[in-house]
């Protein structure tokens, strides 16, 4: 057994001063067959200890349905931690931010049209409640106190940049002692006064976050907390990128010098990202600054010292240099990158349409009015709304009130526009014939907001639709979570403009890692091995899928792209690089 202490002027690991120098790098986001090696690779650098948040919404895909295995088994990755000598700190939630769909709040919580999320509101409190009972046992020993890794855990997340209901915060404080949790708690922040007063509670260690600017940052914190250890627990390293934004890059110099500052103030500090790793799937999250929606890309790459594919970048021998000045290193070399794959130009030989294969995908749902996803009790992925307008009309506006997040509007299969959130003054025209017009509109979840204010984010169409100044009544939804595509009746590819799905065979005789590139192709999502890689998208930055070599197979491999705008282009590429932007 073991002991870690806060004391007036720092911590104590088993009675000894103890600097506490961790990096980010999540589970969720990384293969459980590369775990280890980016443990490794982090202790390598001169870290201690690994900090991990915990997403709810993939521990707990429906209500009281739990996963805790395979690529969720968030305790043998601390053992993992361990086994190698390092650390752990442990993130919870149940919010955690992290660019994440809800910040990892489930979205089956939505379901709930009188939800309010992170606040002393009962419904959310029981989901949450729920959640600590499944979770919490399992971490409880793995903890110091009993022998394990775990050193601390943290309160919620940064929630003086949401609200201010102490009692909410101190219910989850409450929750985690209630439930055997007995090493050190904390909150963290940004270093600003609405920041420092709403997100912490008095009897919880304070922590706070930024990129830059130490002396000012710690200072502040020393305003709220005049003893007791400085920690930062998320040192903004790099960032994250939106699609259509420029990709972020920061300099490795002014990098190694907010480091340094750090250090030389004594502080601990957390390195947010050590490794980004992939937001797989459809698990990225959004910003929604000021009415502005802009969706999170799929690579976490974060500009981290170690790279989407588990490759140290010149950051990660900058960020050794500067640590050695401060603690002892591990006598260990710097591991050298990976070998990469490049199978060249594959084939798409297959395809079939969306509505094609729209009865084979979707049980459908006859409503009243457009619901949003949720409310048709689905999570992720695409939702298609389908109603019949008769004729003759004259030309008229066509308007969908709040679409979160893209609408493709098709009139009897024919794409009539593109609607977008980010552009919510535009709108179409129809004009309808006599024997009416069938109409679709193709909505796609394109993450939800993990940040700020606008949190309560239901997706698809989340009001209504306008013709003229008529609302229209009377659809059909057809949920797609595209979760299971292998029933997909495919044939020859056949030169398309509406969705479709295009799939293609190809050999691996010595699996590597490899990333695909899609040029030509605009918009849509990948599968390898019925394994969803997450979004492409034309408009950047990102231009290459990252594929750990294990989701690849010895001989036979199935690749299945979801182009949104059809193409008449049927290769893509498999490279032996990143193409990030």
């Amino acid at each position: 057994m073991g002991t870690f202490a806060v004391e007036s002027n720092g911590f104590l690991l088993d009675g000894k001063p103890f600097r506490l120098l961790a990096g980010a790098m999540h589970y969720f986001r990384v293969h459980p067959a590369y775990w280890e090696d980016r443990l490794r690779k982090l202790r390598t650098m001169g870290l201690n200890t690994v900090e991990t948040y915990v997403a709810w919404n993939l521990h707990e895909p429906a209500p009281g349905e739990f996963r805790f295995d395979g690529k969720l088994d968030l305790v043998e990755y601390i053992r993992c931690a361990a086994d190698l000598g390092l650390h752990a700190v442990v993130r919870p939630g149940p919010y955690i931010c992290a660019e994440w769909d809800l910040g990892g709040l489930p979205a089956w919580l939505l379901r709930d049209p009188g939800m309010r999320l992170r606040c002393c509101h009962e419904p959310y409190l029981e989901a949450a409640d729920r959640y600590f009972d499944a979770l919490l046992p399992q971490l409880a020993p793995l903890q110091i106190t009993r022998g394990g890794p775990i050193l601390a855990m943290q309160v919620e997340n940064e929630y003086g940049s949401y609200g201010n209901d102490k009692a909410y915060l101190q219910h989850l404080a409450d929750g985690l002692r209630a439930r055997g949790i007995d090493v050190p708690l904390f909150t963290s922040d940004g270093p600003s006064d609405e920041m420092l007063q709403y997100g912490t509670l008095s009897d919880v260690l304070k922590t706070v976050n930024f990129g830059s600017r130490a002396p000012t940052a710690l200072a502040k914190l020393r305003e709220y907390q005049p003893e007791g250890p400085l920690m930062c627990t998320e040192f903004w390293n790099g960032w994250f990128d939106h699609w259509g934004e420029e990709h972020h890059a920061r300099d490795p110099e002014d990098a190694v010098a907010a480091l340094d500052e750090i250090l030389a103030a004594g502080a601990s500090v957390g390195c947010y990202m050590f490794h980004g790793g992939t937001n797989l799937g459809f698990m990225n999250g959004a910003n929604c600054t000021d009415g502005q929606y802009q969706p999170t890309i799929t690579s976490y790459d974060y500009d981290a010292p170690l790279d989407e594919a588990g490759d140290p970048t010149v950051k990660y021998a900058a960020f050794r240099e500067v640590i050695a000045r401060y603690e002892p290193l591990p006598d260990l070399p710097i591991p050298e990158p990976s070998p990469k794959m490049a199978l060249g130009a594959v084939e798409l030989t297959d395809s079939v349409g969306l509505f094609e294969a729209l009865d084979l995908l979707s049980s459908p749902l006859q409503r009243a009015a457009p619901e949003p996803m949720e409310m048709a009790g689905q999570n992720y992925g695409f939702i298609l709304y389908r109603t019949q307008v008769t004729g003759p009309r004259a030309e008229a506006r066509l308007a969908i009130r709040d679409v979160h997040d893209r609408a493709q509007v098709f009139a009897d299969g024919r794409l009539l526009g593109v609607l977008e959130r980010e552009f919510p003054e535009k709108t179409l025209s129809l004009e309808i014939a006599p024997e009416g017009v069938t109409l679709d509109v193709l909505v796609e979840n394109m993450g939800r907001v993990n940040y700020g204010p606008n949190l309560l984010d239901r997706k698809g169409i989340t009001e209504g639709v306008l013709l003229g100044q008529q609302y229209l009544f009377g659809w059909t939804i057809f949920p797609l979570p595209l979760d299971d595509l292998s029933g997909l009746p495919f044939s020859p590819p056949h030169s398309a403009d509406v969705p479709t799905f295009f799939r293609g065979m190809f050999q691996v005789s010595d699996a590597g890692d490899t990333f695909l590139a899609l040029p030509g192709w605009t918009k849509g999502v990948c599968w390898i091995n019925g394994y969803n890689l997450g979004r492409y998208w034309a408009r950047g930055p990102q231009r290459t899928l990252y594929i750990p070599a294990p989701l690849l197979r010895e001989g036979k491999n199935e690749l299945i792209v979801f182009e949104l705008h059809g193409t008449d282009r049927y290769t893509v590429e498999f490279r032996d690089r990143a193409d990030l932007g």
